[in-house]
């Protein structure tokens, strides 16, 4: 009997000579907003961790202590909705920008293929 010949790897070498650009529209957006959807999370997370670790009674007291001001709370000032509302606002910023700079990065990748050939990558089957 005769074994089997292992069969060669075929290797393939592509260009990439141009990105869609409401394909890369659409895929900055989703990333972005991903991005601001943990961005949220994490801020209420870590708010929380600290409202429970009573940190913020702490640096409340030392403040008072320091500026002789006993009416002032850091709760009156980083209250839970004041912070989730200034995170969304921050959240909603990125994933304007984020789209913004996807959009043109697609379009400085198609203006630099005209200069540059694109990039070369190669694919192998295993």
């Amino acid at each position: 009997m005769k074994s089997p010949r292992p069969v060669a790897a075929k290797q393939v070498r592509l260009k990439l000579v141009y990105v869609d650009f409401w394909s890369a529209v659409k895929l900055s957006f989703l990333v972005s907003a991903v991005l601001g959807v943990v961005l949220v999370v994490a801020v209420f997370l870590i708010w929380t961790v600290l409202a429970s670790t009573g940190i913020f009674g702490q640096v409340s007291s030392i403040v008072q202590d320091v500026s002789d001001n006993q009416k002032f709370s850091v709760n009156s000032v980083l209250s839970l909705a004041q912070v989730m509302g200034f995170s969304l606002i921050i959240a909603a910023l990125n994933v304007i920008v984020g789209t913004v700079l996807g959009a043109i990065a697609c379009l400085l990748y198609n203006l630099s293929v005209r200069v540059t050939g694109g990039i070369l990558v190669g694919f192998t089957n295993q």
